[in-house]
């Protein structure tokens, strides 16, 4: 098991106390120790991305709460000249990546006997959460802000999880559950709970296996940012293990009206609270104050990455564009493709996009 500490006071986190938050501080939690890859230890027999559990650092009793997750295509063509490959992570059991880190954190809470959970999510990471709570037999309900789309809020009432509405921008939402949480409930947060992260490693660990090589540069939409500081987790473990040559450069996108990271980036300036939060039709990265920005951030430097924010008024044209290429993605996904034919000259090969969201999940206004 990895030491997981309070980032601000150090109090370790037992995976018998399922804090969203340190209880003497109010910090959140982080992996103080890199993740472990045996390329031996990989065991097939085993669903989904638990194939990769040896790197979960999880009691070994535990068992699976599983739809098969991970395992997505890697999809190759040709955009302007250069090879780029798709990774499609919206190829999933819930129709986006969040399964990935999901699969994990139901499990815990399981082998802990967790009865009942709450989660908020903008609709993608509760989708996921409803799904694997009833897979796993755990009574659920999810902070939604009212403004999510509405085949998300289908998908998550079609599992049987309670859907809360919430007025007013994602951040509403994020703000509701807190409330509940602090009268005790579970808060099961993809955001908050460091679990997720060894499952959304399994992304870079599938990307060498397709590749057969060292990723030069992978892509990502970016909100809270965990995707991308999973795989940055992933790709260090792989170099460690001496399956890698160097990390790959790690691209973040985000939309232009609501970029904490790419201001920072940008403006230089040191905190992420005076970010806006306008109205994106990218509502799955409309994210204002990152969790864990800081990291995202050091990630995607240390890796000699960047961040990309896309305008507006490309993200439906982007989508149509990936539509047209046989992907269909929602436009939180959609965000990639301008950022890709914009950053491609500063990209090293072989260059990875990882697609994290399905078309079916959204609903066009018009």
């Amino acid at each position: 098991m990895y030491l997981i500490q309070c980032i601000q006071c150090n109090q370790d986190l037992s995976i018998y106390d399922l804090y969203d938050r340190c209880p003497n501080c109010g910090g959140y939690f982080v992996y103080n120790e890199p993740f472990n890859f045996e390329p031996y230890s990989i065991d097939d027999d085993q669903p989904g991305i638990w194939r990769f559990r040896h790197t979960f650092g999880l009691p070994e009793d535990i068992v699976p709460v599983s739809l098969g997750e991970g395992n997505t295509p890697l999809v190759w063509d040709v955009i302007n000249g250069r090879s780029v490959g798709f990774k499609l992570d919206y190829l999933t059991p819930t129709g986006s990546y969040k399964d990935r880190g999901t699969s994990v954190l139901i499990s815990l809470l399981k082998w802990n006997k967790v009865g009942s959970a709450i989660e908020d999510s903008s609709g993608n990471a509760g989708a996921s959460f409803a799904a694997y709570t009833a897979r796993a037999g755990i009574m659920s309900r999810v902070f939604v802000p009212s403004s999510a789309s509405g085949p998300k809020r289908y998908q998550i009432q079609a599992y049987g999880s309670k859907l809360v509405e919430v007025p007013g921008p994602r951040s509403n939402a994020a703000e509701a559950v807190k409330i509940e949480a602090n009268q005790g409930t579970i808060y099961a947060s993809h955001v908050h709970q460091p679990y997720v992260l060894p499952g959304y490693a399994t992304a870079a660990y599938e990307i060498l296996e397709q590749l057969g090589e060292t990723p030069g540069s992978v892509l990502a939409p970016v909100g809270q940012g965990g995707l991308l500081l999973g795989m940055a987790r992933g790709f260090e473990a792989l170099l460690n293990a001496g399956l890698i040559s160097d990390q790959p450069q790690l691209v973040g996108v985000q939309s232009r009206r609501c970029a904490p990271l790419w201001e920072r980036q940008t403006t230089g300036a040191p905190v992420l609270d005076e970010t806006g939060e306008t109205e994106t039709i990218a509502e799955g990265i409309r994210i204002r104050q990152p969790l864990r920005g800081d990291q995202v951030a050091q990630s995607v430097q240390k890796s000699g990455g960047f961040f990309v924010a896309v305008e507006e008024d490309s993200i439906i044209p982007g989508r149509n564009e990936l539509a047209r290429l046989g992907f269909y993605v929602e436009p939180t996904s959609a965000v990639i493709w301008s950022a890709l034919l914009e950053s491609l000259a500063d990209l090293k090969n072989p260059i990875v996009v990882v697609l994290t969201g399905s078309g079916l999940k959204y609903l066009p206004a018009n």
